[in-house]
């Protein structure tokens, strides 16, 4: 199947004449996507969703689920776009220790910011809807005091882009010129704000999120933008009652594949192909992320039920043991000024959960010493 998605628009940059690709406004036509491409598929997909909706009522409570998820969702999608940070390397950083890749972590804190910005909009009757200044509010606080806060942090791009290559003429793709993009991404708000009841919510998303990728709006951060968007409109379409699917790990495991499905969009205008490599994704994620809750569940009624059989362990290690999942790592005084009690006291519970191997020095030094929930985070990161 051939449909053209956009139109060629020769513009200027750097001395060259390149042709930038504009696209045509959502949902594909001439021919419309096919129904049968897809069906099966997204429902595949929806019941995985399902299902992973369901296995969070195994822990007691639902912020343990999203600490972790949301952290590793920021984390995959910057390894993305190069970032070297670990999990452990921001839960170290959360927790106030010494970085070796100070500026990775911070790339991976400002997505979190982002993310948080965007979900307490939607969440919130007075909050921005999904548009434009919702996208260049989260875009701002991407880009902040980071690299890129050079390239427009919160503005849409005033000059013409392009991706791959060492200059406008060889680039692999030139995305619309600057002049366009706020038309089309008006055409983008419309489309997510429109509900036509043809297309099911996956696939909706599936399109936004390629179409934003098209547009490219920004200097810097167009794709953690776009995954961004993903996650959030799961959640806002009821998809997910929580963020708990980190859609960017399969992306990552499928870069190159990711990467070659959209510029086909453009080039042969396969939408169908993107669209059912993205269900699959989705299938994969939350098929991942079921296992993962399963496997902390397990692990931490595991360990509850050690500590609670231990004479030795009393009120305020249980209390921080149930703060455990949103503390992987800590140091003592981060405990004494957590659990509001004073050092000693704070130091012994530290000790009855270190005695029972449920906390592990992390450091191997008698002073500065840091602990951590150390099969907690191998769980997370795997």
């Amino acid at each position: 199947m051939t449909r053209q998605t956009g139109t060629l628009s020769t513009t200027t940059t750097l001395g060259e004449h390149v042709d930038a690709f504009v696209p045509h406004p959502l949902p594909p036509s001439d021919p419309v996507l096919d129904v049968q491409s897809y069906a099966s598929t997204n429902h595949k997909a929806e019941l995985a969703l399902a299902r992973l909706n369901g296995v969070a009522g195994l822990v007691p409570s639902e912020d343990w689920l999203l600490y972790g998820a949301i952290r590793k969702e920021a984390l995959l999608t910057s390894q993305i776009e190069g970032t070297q940070a670990t999990l452990d390397d921001l839960f170290e950083g959360e927790a106030g220790m010494e970085l070796d890749n100070p500026d990775d972590v911070e790339e991976v804190t400002n997505y979190l910011r982002a993310f948080r910005h965007v979900r307490d909009n939607l969440q919130s009757a007075s909050g921005l809807p999904v548009s434009i200044r919702l996208i260049c509010e989260a875009h701002r606080l991407l880009l902040a005091g980071v690299r890129g806060a050079g390239k427009q942090p919160g503005e849409l791009r005033r000059s013409q882009n392009w991706i791959g290559g060492t200059r406008p003429g060889n680039a692999i793709f030139v995305p619309p010129p600057p002049e366009r993009v706020n038309a089309l991404l008006s055409d983008l708000e419309r489309f997510i704000h429109t509900d036509n009841g043809e297309l099911p919510p996956l696939v909706k998303i599936a399109l936004i999120h390629a179409q934003f990728e098209t547009i490219h709006p920004f200097l810097d951060g167009n794709g953690r933008i776009g995954r961004l968007l993903i996650s959030a409109l799961l959640e806002h379409w009821q998809l997910m009652q929580a963020p708990l699917l980190y859609i960017s790990g399969y992306l990552k495991q499928h870069q190159s594949e990711y990467y070659r499905l959209l510029s086909h969009i453009r080039t042969d205008g396969d939408w169908e192909a993107w669209v059912a490599f993205f269900l699959e994704g989705v299938i994969s994620a939350a098929t991942h992320a079921e296992r993962t809750i399963v496997a902390l569940a397990t692990l931490i009624a595991s360990d509850r039920r050690r500590l609670l059989a231990s004479p030795k362990a009393g009120a305020i290690a249980y209390r921080l043991f149930e703060s455990l999942p949103m503390m992987p790592r800590f140091t003592v005084e981060q405990v004494k000024l957590r659990l509001e009690t004073t050092y000693p006291t704070a130091n012994a519970a530290v000790k009855a959960l270190s005695d029972l191997g449920i906390v592990h020095e992390m450091t191997g030094q008698r002073k500065n010493r840091s602990f951590g929930y150390a099969e907690y985070i191998e769980l997370l990161s795997d």
